[in-house]
């Protein structure tokens, strides 16, 4: 679980997250929405610690991040998982070799352990096993990502970061790995944190969901709660197009 307490953070003039709090639990996919400038990218990065927070708390199962030394920080990220979104894949290593690269970083185990370890995650995603020792610009986009998947479960992880998932993917192909990535978390009971605009994926699987807007958390709840919301910032965000606008007078 990352509970998100009364944060705050500023660049110069500019207080970009105010006051933010909010409860990730484990085993569900949370969500963070917001229009581009809207600091839910900021409130991402000060959750995985890339920037230092102001004030407030940020705990990873009691574990406060600004009270961390160094050390205890670089123990934490080994927990932690990241899916980036261009999948961030290392185009001079195979497939096989882009899973096992955090074992080979982090994971204090032998060669063959680390070869079995990334072929289980391959399997886990699906991916079919003719294109384990191609290089990544030999697969498409979709099968690049479930790469991607692979990698960020290597080591286990107790928390997932995505960012953009379903960037340059077509609709059938985003609702699968929306759908991966929910499976995932609910199997190995990840605390699961995904940083999106998409809201197709928010309709699919967003099992929590805050909605950043001008630097403050706007509205809380699930995907289901999002048609009968009654916060017009939210809803000229989500039902911005004629389609949902629709979607949301049938649901209601």
């Amino acid at each position: 679980m990352i509970i998100v307490k009364d944060v705050n953070k500023t660049f110069g003039d500019n207080h970009v997250l105010k006051d933010i709090s909010a409860i990730f639990e484990p085993g569900k996919t949370n969500m963070i929405i917001g229009a581009s400038g809207s600091g839910k990218t900021v409130l991402m990065k000060s959750i995985i610690g890339l920037h230092r927070i102001d004030s407030g708390r940020i705990e990873y199962d009691g574990r406060n991040l600004p009270d961390m030394r160094m050390s205890e920080i670089r123990g934490l990220r080994r927990e932690v998982g990241m899916l980036f979104q261009g999948s961030a894949l290392f185009d001079s290593l195979t497939v096989l070799e882009n899973v096992m690269f955090p074992l080979e970083m982090f994971a204090n185990t032998s060669k063959e352990e680390m070869k079995d370890r990334a072929v289980w995650c391959l399997r886990r995603v699906n991916l079919p096993e003719n294109s384990y020792n191609l290089a990544p610009s030999e697969i498409s986009g979709g099968m690049q990502k479930r790469v991607a998947i692979a990698r960020a479960i290597a080591l286990q992880p107790k928390y997932l970061f995505c960012d953009e998932p379903n960037s340059g993917l077509d609709p059938k192909t985003a609702l699968i790995i929306d759908r991966l990535i929910q499976e995932i978390t609910h199997e190995f009971n990840i605390t699961t944190i995904i940083n999106s605009h998409d809201m197709n994926s928010v309709m699919e699987i967003g099992e929590y969901v805050i909605f950043i807007n001008h630097g403050e958390k706007e509205w809380e709840g699930t995907n289901r709660d999002i048609f009968h919301a009654d916060n017009e910032e939210l809803n000229n965000f989500v039902f911005a197009s004629n389609l949902y606008q629709m979607v949301k007078q049938v649901n209601v």
